[in-house]
């Protein structure tokens, strides 16, 4: 199953320009604002619906198919290839954990104003949606917790990230528009491997991160483990799983984001999204 949030409306795809309704189709009995808290009933009601595709849109109607999450949870290096490119030891334990603030969730295809005075770089990450509470759950059943997956970009301004006294990571990480998530959710029982998939992005056709989600540190079902045993994860929350390496801070020179450019980002069986950039208005 494909989910969109179409206009905030959730629509079951059919292809990748139409779907169905699922307000109308379901009788009001699901929405995007209760489907993640109904996960289990909706997947069920999913996979029986025989309604024809009423839903026709364009990419510019397209929003974070979870729009609303109480949390967003962001892991830092947990590739070791983005952990030595930082100047960091790959982990043993649990990888660090910031939060990207929810004010920064937009969808995939968005216009981000750059911060005056920043470095803006890019981050692309396999998202995991949870669909149902999580606490405290073994790693075997950790993906049975989770609606599916998705795209997404930890855009990330280095300036105040690493500003001292300590590094203010959250703060860094959520200006306008810098957790752009979509184009919509997939099902793992979409994908061939849904711990082995293609990922990467690319500025003005110039890739600069190309990596496998084989290769994280802590997979998708260890670290949604990890996580729940100190914090509650609740329908709809974001979980974003980490970078693999080329960023742009990590480079030599460094590359950052310009206005003018475009950034596509890539997930095999996922989709894509594409972010530009414009210099802020001067006051």
């Amino acid at each position: 199953m494909k989910l969109a949030n179409v206009d905030g409306r959730a629509v079951l795809l059919t292809a990748d320009d139409r779907g169905i309704d699922v307000a109308k189709a379901s009788g009001g009995l699901f929405g995007l604002g209760s489907l993640y808290r109904n996960w289990t009933e909706f997947q069920a009601w999913a996979e029986k619906v025989t309604a024809e595709p009423d839903v026709v849109f364009t990419r510019t109607q397209l929003g974070s198919p979870s729009p609303e999450p109480r949390q967003i949870v962001a892991i830092g290096l947990n590739y070791d290839a983005h952990a030595a490119e930082s100047g960091f030891t790959a982990p043993d334990g649990l990888p660090p954990v910031f939060t990207k603030f929810v004010s920064a969730l937009t969808g995939p295809d968005v216009e981000v104003v750059l911060p005056p005075g920043g470095n803006v770089d890019w981050e692309v990450e396999l998202v995991a949606v949870v669909g149902q509470t999580a606490y405290r759950v073994a790693e075997s059943e950790a993906w049975e917790h989770l609606a599916g997956v998705t795209i997404g970009q930890d855009l990330s301004e280095r300036v105040s990230q690493l500003a001292g006294p300590a590094p203010q990571f959250s703060l860094g990480k959520s200006f306008p528009d810098f957790a752009p998530v979509g184009p919509w959710l997939v099902t793992p029982d979409e994908l061939a491997d849904r711990d082995n998939l293609a990922l990467g992005c690319a500025v003005d056709g110039e890739t600069v991160q190309d990596g496998r989600t084989s290769e994280l540190i802590f997979p998708v079902a260890r670290l949604i483990s990890a996580l729940s045993q100190t914090i509650t994860l609740y329908p709809g929350d974001l979980v974003f799983t980490g970078t693999p390496s080329g960023v742009g801070v990590g480079r030599t020179p460094q590359r950052f984001l310009q206005a003018g450019e475009e950034l596509v980002s890539w997930i095999e069986g996922l989709g894509e999204m594409r972010q530009t950039f414009v210099a802020a208005l001067e006051d």
